[in-house]
């Protein structure tokens, strides 16, 4: 084993040994504890697990080498998925919170009074997260298996045997406080190389303002090989398809349960809000680096490797070869390795930029250090949510309303290890890269939950007939275009990564159409609609508001 390894090997098990020592001191002991840390998250800390949580591998590993391969068009995900926050925060996340539940589905069951809708959702919940956490285990993968230069598939199997140990222990309680851990980790290990190579490139070691530059000259270096401008609006994509994929990570953002539970977790509405502010401060320090992270990459590439004879090339290349995410050949035969000769994996870049960079071990090391606990953090979120849908709102709220406390949390933790065994089959042989299984865990979540949600909380004429209607239907008709788009059958060019903007309109109709040809519900669910619009000091009862202190209306 040679000293990158040992170093790069180091750093991940002492952080792996931060994150389980906290998870044991903070070990659930109770069922609020295993699913909304008890409700005492404050919300500076609440906002940063929730970037924690946020800064899945797709973001660490994928964004940079999404927005390297497609240019302007990956800025799409950067968009969508700061855009949600924004739609989360204002129209969803306090009312959710005031409701005071514990999951997304157990919402849905009590507001619409239904325990068909509380299934479909929980069973929705399930395939959600189980698309989701199938990028994560693909990512662990990655690290894993550049780490001792074996085929990812190896990787990713290692990878599940460590999530499903560590997941289990804490529950949300616990994994909360590793989030806040693996945040400051990931993010420290994501600036670092920029700074570096930003210093390389320009001197200057903010890379934030000198990266417009570099594009700058890509640009030139992309019209002297006759290839599309980087920066060049749509030459990837239409713009159909640009706006598909931005409108499905925006509404799939605000609708995903994993992210909506971490709302729970804090006191009060206002909280909530704050957390959702912190949030994207702490979320925009990546996301505003992920366009430098793959202008310098890029840039590196095309001046310091392409154009090097093939049998001379740096001792880094030989290692990404062997893990299937680098492919290089020389098809003219003029031994010169050529820009488009050259197969850059987008899992590959930000793991492999220090290398590139020639940025030394222990930056290699942290970066690894970084990814694996993107991967680690965004999984234990999922892992929870998988968890709680099937032991509190399928097990306790439909099959056993008697269970013990004991037997719940018993329940939750065989969820979690069956889940991510199951999860990490499906990933030994992922059916697309990070980034786009990731988009279709946000069509899923956004074509099935994001109208229920937002007519929920917003229109107190919607019932349980339109909800259930709702979710199946924008369930199957998203499942359907992803699976249809993905063999080439598209409508106005958008893809399968775009099959929100499909199935979310088609689930707003079922919803309204189906409440508006039934019963209106109960008064008192329609009350209860009400007086979610309202501050947590003020009560809406018999058509009046009033205040919660005693001093009247």
């Amino acid at each position: 084993m040679d000293a990158q390894t040992l170093v790069s090997l180091g750093l991940i098990l002492a952080t792996f040994a931060l994150y389980i020592g906290i998870s044991i001191f903070n070990r659930a002991k109770q069922t609020s504890d295993f699913y909304v840390a008890s409700r005492g998250i404050p919300p500076f800390w609440n906002g940063m697990a929730i970037g924690g949580d946020w800064m899945s591998a797709a973001s660490f590993i994928g964004m940079a080498g999404t927005v390297m391969a497609l240019g302007y068009d990956g800025l799409a995900y950067i968009m969508g998925w700061t855009g949600g926050y924004l739609l989360l925060t204002f129209l969803l996340a306090p009312q959710l919170r005031k409701y005071g539940r514990f999951t997304v589905p157990e919402f849905i069951g009590d507001r619409f009074d239904s325990n068909p809708a509380r299934l479909i959702a929980a069973v929705a919940t399930i395939i959600i997260s189980f698309t989701y956490i199938i990028g994560q285990l693909s990512g662990s993968g990655v690290v894993i298996g550049r780490l001792f230069s074996i085929p990812a598939m190896y990787g990713t199997m290692i990878g599940v045997v460590i999530i499903a140990i560590y997941a289990t222990l804490g529950g949300m309680k616990g994994i909360t406080w590793t989030q806040v851990a693996q945040y400051l980790i990931l993010i420290v290990a994501y600036i670092i190389p920029i700074v570096f190579m930003s210093l390389q490139v320009s001197g200057n070691p903010l890379p934030w303002l000198t990266y417009g530059n570099v594009v700058d000259e890509i640009g030139a270096i992309d019209q002297e090989l006759g290839l599309s401008e980087y920066f060049a609006p749509f030459a990837e994509s239409d713009k159909s398809q640009f706006i598909a994929l931005l409108f499905t990570l925006m509404v799939g953002t605000s609708a995903l349960p994993h992210v909506i539970v971490r709302f729970y977790t804090v006191s009060t509405m206002k909280a909530a809000r704050w957390s959702g502010a912190w949030a994207l401060l702490f979320i925009g320090f990546l996301y505003l680096s992920a366009p430098a992270y793959a202008a310098f990459s890029r840039f590196i590439l095309m001046t310091q490797v392409a154009g090097q004879s093939i049998d001379d090339l740096p001792a880094w290349t030989e290692s990404w070869i062997n893990t299937g995410l680098l492919e290089i050949a020389d098809q003219d035969g003029d031994g010169v390795l050529d820009w488009t000769e050259i197969a850059v994996g987008n899992d590959m870049v930000v793991m492999a930029t220090p290398e590139i960079a020639n940025l030394g071990m222990f930056v290699i090391g942290l970066v690894a250090a970084g990814a694996m606990a993107a991967a680690l953090s965004t999984a234990g979120g999922l892992l929870i949510t998988i968890s709680s849908s099937f032991a509190h709102d399928i097990y306790y709220r439909l099959v056993n309303p008697k269970a013990t406390d004991q037997r719940r949390l018993n329940a939750g933790r065989i969820a979690i290890v069956l889940s991510t065994i199951v999860a990490g089959l499906v990933a030994l042989d992922p059916p697309g890269v990070i980034t786009q299984i990731v988009a279709w865990a946000f069509a899923l979540a956004g074509g099935t939950f994001f109208p229920v949600l937002f007519l929920g909380v917003w229109w107190k004429r919607m019932n349980s007939q339109g909800a259930v209607a709702g979710m199946l239907v924008g369930l199957a008709s998203t499942l359907c275009y992803i699976f249809l788009a993905m063999n080439g059958i598209m409508l106005f060019g958008i893809q399968d990564t775009g099959a929100g903007l499909i199935g979310v309109p088609i689930n707003f109709l079922a919803c309204v159409i189906v409440s508006l040809a039934t019963a209106p519900p109960a008064q008192h669910l329609q009350d209860d609609v009400i007086d979610l619009r309202y501050p947590e000091q003020m009560t809406y009862k018999d058509g009046e508001v009033w205040m919660n202190d005693g001093t009247g209306k």
